[in-house]
């Protein structure tokens, strides 16, 4: 059941924003998102928090530059996420620029599961014979890969971004926002935003050697798209210092400045690169990106963004394009699955769901997982089988429910359920035998009905209210697509009352509508939506600019509907 609910925000505030110079409408939503000041959403490069704030980032540089001085081998171990191959060719990339002599590996999630273990430590010293290991988006939890590479004489320098357990690895150096002490004032960093500080720092760290001056040494800011890219596919909280990461990446890839990779992805999506938008990098060229690490091998994904040959970055993105198509397919079975095995349960009797099918793919879990949560606003873990015995899950959460300190509740009640855990407020992942699956999946409920309430299991749709008549216009969508939305940082969603002049089913999925308010006409959209609409309704919509035939105008984009009272 969806509620609307109205966004509230401080008229003073919305008056000061105002008086700073924001455009009216802009300043009521800044005010609705809590900004104070109009600084706030500076997204130039000299508005980002200095490196230096970043707790051991300077010891890393230091560490890494005497490891380029004495001309040692580094290897990047990447998660096999959107966040974790970005981040591995940003690495890459300005490493090298940096003079560093540096590989990679990226582990199959199949084999090998998450993060540095000791079996990668093991793969990874046959293969690649490293003088030193850099994770990223990985390595926090890492305890026992990291003893084993100490145990090997190679040193580790973690750079991570995900929560941490009460026990740090020993590694050399840990760079994570997140860890115990670390004043660094955004906490939301993805694993690619995480390496990309690092590599600030050890420029720094070179510059003053004497290695190259301001003038002289290489540019990083080359490196933005990447970084903007996986910041948005994570789907961490787009805070003032991420907005500033994403709005400066999306500047490069809208003025085709962009690395071909990327390039090739918006252009296998049919997007254009110079329109593009975080709603580009989260659901265009983010999961084609995926598809590798979820059916195949990230290095794919990897090598595609590493690539400076625009042909072959079009190779690999056709490629990508084509697991995609085949991901998308085996996600629409599961999903099949997952609501028939949900047919004679009501949700509603739930706190959370947790789903298990041995047929089910490792790779798709996740992503079944977030749609099954956005359909019952559940916290939602689905399981795969693993081997050995072990099954794999993925879990999504809603506001209010922390996903990762849920688990870790569990695991402290009944150890001998979870295997291996880790994650974020709203994502996690998990391992666990098949033959504790019923009773893990009855210690997961006990701690959702304990921390949920009634209220927090009602899904709340926060709208912006009306929108003046003279806004509905292209100047103001275009005024609108000057700021970084997303994660943390919600699009605008204006709510109103409407006539259904007229209404079509597009492609048995989608409905096209006509609507009218005020003597104005409107064409508006439902998108997956095919169910009819009563004459007069509620709408909770988006503004957007329509393309068609040569003519660009308004469209209405609807994300819910009911009948007005």
């Amino acid at each position: 059941m969806t509620r609307l609910a109205t966004r509230p925000y401080s008229i003073r505030q919305a008056e000061l924003l105002a008086q700073q110079g924001l455009h009216p409408v802009m300043a009521r939503l800044m005010a609705a998102r809590g900004l104070r000041e109009i600084t706030e959403l500076a997204t130039g490069l000299d508005a980002l928090i200095r490196p230096g704030a970043l707790t051991h980032v300077e010891r890393a540089a230091s560490f890494l530059a005497d490891a380029i001085d004495a001309g040692q081998r580094l290897v990047i171990v990447a998660d096999y996420d959107c966040d974790g191959a970005t981040a591995c060719a940003v690495a890459i990339r300005g490493l090298r620029a940096l003079g560093a002599n540096v590989d990679y590996i990226v582990p199959n999630r199949f084999d090998y599961g998450y993060g540095l273990t000791p079996e990668i430590v093991e793969l990874t010293a046959r293969e690649k014979s490293p003088d030193i290991i850099i994770t990223v988006d990985n390595g926090i939890a890492s305890i026992a890969g990291v003893a084993e590479a100490n145990r090997r004489g190679i040193p580790v320098v973690v750079t991570d971004h995900h929560l941490p357990a009460a026990e740090l690895p020993a590694a050399a150096v840990i760079v994570n926002p997140n860890q115990p002490g670390c004043g660094f004032p955004s906490k939301n960093l993805a694993g690619v935003g995480v390496m990309f500080y690092t590599l600030l720092a050890l420029r720094a760290e070179l510059r003053q050697r004497g290695r190259f001056d301001a003038d002289t040494q290489p540019r990083l800011d080359t490196l933005l798209d990447l970084v903007a890219l996986g910041t948005v596919a994570d789907v961490v909280k787009l805070d003032a210092n991420n907005r500033v990461l994403v709005a400066q990446g999306l500047k490069r890839i809208r003025a085709g400045r962009a690395h071909p990779g990327i390039a090739a992805l918006f252009s296998v999506a049919a997007r254009d690169v110079h329109r593009a938008t975080p709603f580009d990098l989260a659901f265009a060229a983010g999961p084609r990106l995926n598809a590798a690490g979820r059916l195949a091998d990230m290095s794919l994904g990897i090598e595609c963004l590493l690539t400076d040959d625009s042909t072959r970055a079009w190779d690999i993105a056709r490629q990508l394009e084509s697991i995609n198509r085949e991901r998308r397919e085996i996600e629409a079975d599961m999903q099949e699955a997952a609501l028939v095995s949900l047919e004679h349960i009501d949700p509603r009797d739930n706190a959370t769901l947790t789903l298990f099918n041995p047929d089910w793919h490792q790779g798709v879990i996740g992503i079944v997982a977030s749609r099954l949560k956005e359909k019952f606003y559940r916290p939602t873990i689905t399981f795969a089988r693993a081997s050995d015995g072990m099954i794999k899950g993925s879990g999504r959460s809603i506001p209010g429910f922390h996903l990762r300190d849920a688990l870790d509740l569990v695991y402290k009640r009944h150890p001998q359920l979870i295997d291996k855990f880790g994650g974020h407020a709203m994502a996690a992942g998990l391992s666990l035998r098949e033959s504790d699956f019923d009773a893990f999946a009855q210690a997961f409920e006990q701690v959702g009905r304990e921390w949920l309430t009634a209220a927090e299991l009602e899904h709340v749709l926060e709208t912006d209210g009306p929108l003046e008549a003279e806004y509905f216009s292209l100047d103001f969508i275009a005024l609108l697509d000057q700021q970084v939305w997303g994660q943390g940082f919600a699009p605008p969603l204006f709510c109103d009352e409407f006539r259904v002049l007229n209404q079509r089913v597009l492609k048995e999925r989608h409905l096209k509508l006509q609507l009218e308010k005020d003597g104005r006409r409107f064409d508006a959209i439902w998108f997956n939506h095919a169910d009819g609409l009563p004459s007069r309704v509620r709408a909770a919509f988006r503004l957007d600019a329509n393309e068609f035939n040569g003519r660009t105008s308004v469209q209405l984009m609807l994300e819910f509907a009911e009948a007005a009272d």
